[in-house]
């Protein structure tokens, strides 16, 4: 009877030993992280001291990532899914009230790492056919939230890079964009923001002159810009300025420091917190890029969205028009590539003494001005952008309420899910209307704005604080 019991017993333990050995492999293989360090692996950029590290290649054999040439291949970057799991998330929530040289090194660190997220699930491939996203973001939290719950919707997303530019630190913010879980994505900040520099330039500095001060009273006064009102004889107003400075850094932040962006050639589509936009959104884009190409070579920009306000989708769902580009028709979700942003880069001097705190209506100038031939535009004649903002920088006292716009949003794509996804996208209409080189509107005569911007291109050191 023993031996019977015997073998029972050691049945049992063997069934034991195997089960916690099966179990011991399935935990290491669904925590596993690669460890690089000491191997022949490097990081693409040049921020070999970060410690953690989202980006791998190796010289020998191409693995996760495969960077391939131009001539053989239109892709420009690759990273493979299921490659790099998301490690543990090391950004430090810091509160407002927190020491403000903390939050700038922590930011610094930020825009250093380039952490991309989400790659362990989507990998990430650029070539000439994407689209990658940047959002210009200020501090309206309920606004960026439902332009992120409409870009969840958006075909092809997943295959999206999405670049999300602050210029203010919040725990809020960052939450919120921690929770993006549909596609890579990226989050940079502008280190020379207001929130960072709320006694000195380029924020307020308390010895900076009032703004509807005479320059006459300004020189007597000695407050620090008393040379240097606008046009109009207005002193700056730091709040309106941030913007424009944002907008230029934010693009030579994205093409000329972001290491995954080296090179891209595709499109990169300008978005603004309060925007809200179609599931459609990417197949158009690429089908008035392909359109661009065959049929108005001289298009820069791309418009997927416009302001009228009687969107006939029926009609219009694959109409564009061809114009000459204004701002204020056609500063709604702009796409264009590199070649634009090069333009844009040796026109850095115009771009930057141009007395006007808005960046669109510089930009006017630049078409005007500076860039050869006026600018041209391929505009969606059915919007795939819209703007939900009702309060903002331009826009005091009213009663904002975005969920209620939203509502309005989301029943019109309803309306409308027919006529979304067209098959072809073809020209409808063009339009012969241009416009003078704009007036200046004011507002960036202070010489340390001028070479703050400046700073953002031109290898010089910007005067800040001075």
């Amino acid at each position: 009877m023993r031996m019977p019991r015997m073998r029972r017993v050691l049945r049992w333990l063997l069934m034991v030993v195997l089960l916690t050995f099966v179990i011991l492999n399935l935990h290491v293989l669904v925590n596993f992280e690669p460890d690089f360090s000491g191997s022949p692996y490097h990081e693409i950029g040049n921020h070999g001291a970060v410690e953690h590290k989202h980006i791998q290649s190796r010289d020998s054999v191409k693995t996760s990532l495969d960077i391939k040439s131009e001539e053989n291949d239109t892709s420009q970057f690759i990273i493979k899914p299921n490659t790099f799991r998301n490690r543990t998330e090391n950004y430090h929530m810091l509160n407002n009230s927190q020491n403000l040289t903390e939050i700038y090194e922590e930011i610094l660190r930020i825009n250093s790492e380039q952490k991309i997220r989400n790659l362990y699930r989507y990998g990430l491939k650029l070539d000439q056919e994407s689209v990658v996203m940047v959002i210009q973001v200020h501090d309206r939290l309920e606004y960026l939230r439902i332009l992120i719950e409409s870009l969840r919707e958006v075909r092809g997303i997943e295959k999206t890079l999405l670049i999300i530019s602050h210029d203010v630190y919040s725990d809020g913010l960052n939450q919120l964009v921690k929770e993006v879980d549909f596609c890579p994505v990226l989050q940079i900040f502008f280190p020379h923001s207001l929130q960072l520099h709320p006694d000195s330039f380029p924020g307020e500095d308390p010895n900076d002159c009032p703004r509807d001060i005479k320059k006459g009273e300004a020189v007597k006064k000695k407050c620090k810009n008393a040379a240097f009102p606008d046009k109009y004889g207005h002193y700056r107003e730091a709040k309106y300025c941030q913007t424009k400075h944002h907008w230029l850094w934010k693009l030579h932040h994205v093409y000329d420091n972001v290491s995954v962006m080296r090179g891209y050639k595709g499109l990169i589509l300008l978005l603004e917190e309060d925007y809200y936009v179609t599931p459609d959104i990417i197949p158009v884009l690429q089908m008035m890029q392909n359109l661009r190409k065959k049929d108005c070579k001289d298009c820069k920009i791309l418009a997927a969205g416009n302001y009228d306000k009687n969107q006939n989708f029926g009609t219009n769902a694959g109409q564009v028009e061809v114009a000459n580009w204004i701002s204020s028709r056609h500063n709604m979700g702009m796409a264009f590539n590199s070649d634009l942003w090069e333009e844009i880069k040796r026109c850095a001097k115009e771009f930057c003494n141009f007395d006007d705190y808005n960046w669109d209506w510089t930009l006017q100038h630049l078409s005007s001005q500076c860039i050869p031939n006026q600018m041209k535009v391929l505009k969606m004649k059915a919007t795939r952008v819209f703007h939900m903002g009702e309060c903002g920088v331009h826009h005091k006292g009213k009663n904002c309420k975005p969920e209620e716009k939203k509502k309005e949003m989301d029943k019109l794509v309803t309306d409308n899910k027919k006529h979304l996804f067209p098959n072809t996208v073809s020209i409808g209409s063009y339009s012969g209307l241009r416009l003078r080189d704009p007036k200046p509107n004011g507002g960036w005569g202070d010489l340390r704005d001028q070479n703050l911007c400046l700073s953002f291109i031109i290898n010089t050191t910007a005067t800040v604080g001075t």
